[in-house]
């Protein structure tokens, strides 16, 4: 992660975050909700470090191993469980692999703002 100040406040750039836990395990295996899940509440702590939280993120890019991309209502599902009825805007992009062969989806931010105190 990375906090850039700005004139108008700083901003904040996450890099993708996935479902392991603090030891580095994948949680989850298989379950593409159940790790979309956890790589958002990675998302949530990352964000929380910095004074900034889940519903000041505007849009996702989620990156879906492609043998899951049929699986839209554990996604969807995992999306409301997180934000609530009102999700930020997510593309759903479609890949061959991610960097561990275990994860089956990887979550990036838009920038984030934080407004000058």
């Amino acid at each position: 992660m990375v906090v850039i100040p700005t004139p108008f406040g700083d901003t904040v750039h996450v890099s993708g975050q996935v479902a392991w836990d603090a030891d580095r395990k994948v949680v989850g295996a298989g379950d593409i909700g159940r790790q979309l899940r956890k790589s958002l509440e990675n998302l949530a702590v990352a964000l929380a470090s910095v004074g900034a939280k889940l519903d000041q993120v505007g849009a996702l890019r989620l990156y879906i191993k492609q043998s899951h991309m049929h699986e839209g209502e554990a996604i969807s599902g995992a999306l409301r469980a997180m934000f609530g009825d009102d999700p930020p805007c997510a593309t759903w992009i479609g890949v061959p692999s991610l960097a561990n062969d275990e994860f089956l989806v990887e979550v990036e931010p838009s920038v984030v703002y934080l407004a000058k105190a």
